[in-house]
């Protein structure tokens, strides 16, 4: 068999499992993202129903689509109010901020051929957090200043972590992940700085942020973000093939005609927007990078032409989920976000830790 014929052999395998995976068909495709598109529905009208006041779910289509044929006289209800300007807000940014981080995980641990890789773990979230506090410091009345300030923390971040983790022999799984440990570290202690340095009634409540909130709904932000969100998942989709073959080696990447620097350096740029541009406006949730795609891949395998969007849809029904139990699990107080998603996912990254050689 010719070394071509090997690569192509080796790309249909999932490095996480030794069978075989299945060619990917247009109908398994349709059906898999099918069914996930059916399920992130009715996990979101479960959401906008769970909360202090319950809302049905025929309430809930009708003041929907009242709301998108404009009508005015359901919005002077209570149940309108709660809905429209409280909750459905609140579920898609938890949608679109779980379909960020989940396609910038799968991304990431294919470009580093590394199932520990993760935005949150690998500390680029925190560089995200660090540019999005700078900006709110410096140009609090700016609104784009905290996206583009977070993307471009995320950004140096990721290049910071992947070039501490590099060896003479290549990527190592221990360096890559003590690297990021260490440097996220470092960045929480520069926002703990910051937070006690600089006297500003505008961070007041920047600590539950930090720690994942999507009660703010976007702060006026959730449009451009969920746009930027889905011109990045888009991205990836295209960039899946290349993906795939990268994770076989950069050589043989190479022969088969992937532009391999190129397209290195333009997932690290969507991995750096997809992190940056929700962390701006939900704060720091985490493990869902790490979460997500291995689930992804034990339900479906490993190919990024499933992996990456479906990844998204799974990802957005997961942080829907974790906001929702951590706003009525002690309500009437609130949880965290990301307290929820790290007690799932701190036990899954000590097992993949283990697992890993």
């Amino acid at each position: 068999m010719s070394k071509a014929g090997r690569v192509h052999e080796t790309v249909e395998r999932n490095s996480d499992h030794p069978e075989p995976v299945l060619a990917l068909t247009r109908r398994k495709l349709v059906v898999t993202l099918g069914s996930l598109g059916v399920g992130l529905a009715l996990v979101m009208v479960i959401a906008l129903n769970w909360g202090s006041e319950p809302i049905d779910a025929a309430v809930i289509y009708h003041l929907l689509e009242e709301s998108i044929r404009g009508g005015a006289a359901t919005t002077r209800s209570p149940e309108a109010t709660i809905l429209l300007s409280i909750r459905l807000p609140r579920v898609m940014l938890g949608a679109v901020t779980g379909a960020a981080l989940s396609v910038a995980g799968a991304v990431l641990q294919a470009l580093l051929r590394n199932p520990l890789a993760e935005p949150y773990v690998l500390g680029i979230s925190s560089g995200a957090a660090l540019g999005a506090l700078l900006a709110l410091i410096a140009l609090p009345t700016t609104l784009l200043a905290q996206p583009v300030a977070a993307f471009m923390g995320a950004l140096v971040t990721m290049t910071l972590i992947y070039a501490m983790s590099r060896t003479q022999v290549g990527m190592s799984t221990e360096r890559l992940v003590l690297a990021g440990i260490i440097t996220a570290s470092f960045l929480w202690s520069a926002i703990a700085a910051l937070l006690v340095i600089v006297h500003n009634p505008s961070l007041r409540g920047i600590t539950f942020w930090l720690m994942g909130d999507l009660s703010s709904g976007g702060r006026g932000l959730l449009g451009l973000v969920a746009g930027a969100v889905a011109v990045g998942i888009l991205v990836a989709v295209v960039l899946s093939r290349s993906l795939n073959l990268l994770m076989v080696g950069e050589e043989d990447a190479f022969m088969l005609g992937v532009d391999v620097e190129r397209v290195k350096t333009l997932a690290y740029i969507l991995a750096s927007l997809l992190t940056g541009v929700v962390v701006a406006v939900s704060g720091s949730v985490g493990y869902v990078g790490l979460i997500v795609p291995h689930m992804v891949r034990l339900a479906w395998g490993g190919d990024n032409r499933l992996v990456v969007p479906a990844a998204a849809l799974v990802g957005a029904m997961f942080v829907v989920l974790a906001d929702t139990v951590a706003r009525t699990a002690i309500a009437p107080r609130e949880l965290p976000v990301g307290a929820v998603t790290a007690l799932v996912g701190a036990p899954v990254f000590v097992y993949l830790l283990r697992k890993s050689p």
